[in-house]
């Protein structure tokens, strides 16, 4: 057994699986989950760092350091650490969203020290110079361009968190970054936000699959235990929206019909409330029988699109629905229906039938999520990071199952409060 790490105990992980938190002498918390049903390995790197812990003025750097950690290190030229895990047989890669930022590699279970190596590697070795900053500032400038400049939905997402948050709240600017800010990185900024969070005590690395725990352990404390904790800045805790009064804004665009974007300011993901908003988007616009489908899309014929998202995040997030109309059709007629629905759900007790349908399909969601080794070691960094609980998928889903037709109608009435919308209306630059 490793001296150098700390056991934290076991957590398990459904009915037939469990997590080992270890935690290394500074400070790298690493779980561990053995799956020996396919000789793979899923390898996750989770770093306590996205949008809100940026600062204003240096909007996007997280996202930015997505891009800058397939650079070069001091070990590795350009593009090595991508030929190196394609000739090994793995799949690569990251994303950033307001909470956090992760890595991943799924690969044969031999070719765990590759894993290994690597990451390590590039947590300490990244270069960041001259030549790499303004490399992947004019890729990630232009990655802003095709999301957000020139995609309608990017624009309206960006300009709706503006209007509920206000310009100064961490979940108010673009995970992208605004793009004066991207313009304006100093390689001395990247150098300090890189040393800052990209440090063992702001790092959980997640590994699922066919291992072996004592030799497991034993090369990431040789490969990571060298590694100096960084002090971290404090972050306070976002504060909660004191939005009174609902806010507009029109977005003009190049586009044949009217959409319409509208938010709700919802429960942070730890909280029961936020199961219940699941169902509530399920029951509004999961499959197609669902409320607003039915009425928007099949029986009135005013949209022909609509989505939805819940939340999510370890602070308050947006309830948020997107619906595009059909040419010539008003926004302001669907915004009517969507009031109908959402009065409905707040009034009258949702049918048990219909509610048992809709938590049915939000169940097989949830458990469909943890089927491979890469959904397994996901769920485990996104519960550990945000959470501080590797299995709270498991918890969520105990959630899902006691939702209520009574809970429905409380958590309808306290989230779908006018007082508390913000509506971005866009309109065919036409008119």
């Amino acid at each position: 057994m490793s001296k150098g790490f700390k056991s934290e105990g076991v957590v398990p992980f459904g009915a037939t699986l469990e997590v080992e938190r270890w935690r290394l002498h500074n400070e790298l918390a690493v779980l561990l989950l053995r799956d020996e049903s396919a000789p793979v390995i899923s390898y996750h790197t989770w770093f306590r760092v996205g949008s809100r812990y940026e600062e204003e003025g240096k909007t996007g750097l997280a996202h930015f350091f997505e891009h800058m950690m397939f650079n070069e290190t001091e070990n590795l030229p350009w593009g090595e650490f991508d030929r190196k895990m394609e000739a090994a047989g793995g799949d690569t890669n990251a994303a950033t969203w307001i909470d956090w930022t992760y890595y991943y590699e799924s690969l044969p279970s031999e070719e765990l020290p590759l894993a290994i190596e690597l990451e390590a590697d590039r947590m300490s070795n990244l270069l960041v110079r001259k030549k790499q900053v303004e490399s992947e500032r004019e890729v990630v400038a232009n990655e802003r361009r095709m999301a957000v400049e020139d995609d309608v939905r990017g624009k309206a997402d960006e300009l709706l968190h503006s209007l509920a948050y206000g310009e100064r709240h961490p979940h108010s600017w673009p995970t992208l970054g605004w793009m004066k800010d991207i313009q304006g990185y100093r390689v001395a900024d990247c150098r300090s936000f890189y040393k800052t969070w990209y440090a063992p005590n702001n790092a959980t690395v997640v590994i699922v699959g066919d291992l072996d725990r004592d030799e497991t352990l034993a090369r990431l404390e040789k490969a990571y235990g060298h590694l100096r904790a960084s002090k971290l800045p404090a972050r306070p805790t976002p504060k909660r929206s004191r939005q009174r009064k609902e806010r507009r804004a029109t977005l003009r665009w190049p586009t044949p019909s009217e959409k319409l974007l509208v938010g709700w300011h919802s429960p942070a993901q730890a909280e029961r409330d936020q199961a219940v908003a699941e169902i509530v988007h399920d029951l509004l616009l999961g499959g197609r029988s669902a409320r607003l489908r039915r009425r928007l899309v099949d029986e009135l014929e005013l949209a022909t699109r609509l989505r939805g998202h819940v939340g999510g995040l370890q602070h308050a997030g947006l309830f948020d629905l997107w619906v595009g109309m059909r040419e010539g059709v008003a926004a302001d007629r669907a915004l009517a229906v969507i009031e109908e629905e959402l009065a409905r759900l707040r009034d009258e007790p949702v049918p048990l039938a219909e509610l048992e349908k809709v938590k049915a399909r939000s169940e097989l969601f949830t458990i469909s999520s943890v089927e491979t080794m890469g959904e397994k070691a996901y769920q485990i960094g996104y519960g550990e990071t945000v959470l501080g609980d590797p299995a709270h998928v498991f918890a969520r889903l105990d959630e899902l199952r006691a939702v209520s037709p009574a809970d429905v109608q409380r958590v309808a009435a306290k989230i779908f409060r006018p007082a508390r919308r913000s509506i971005v209306h866009v309109v065919p630059e036409a008119a």
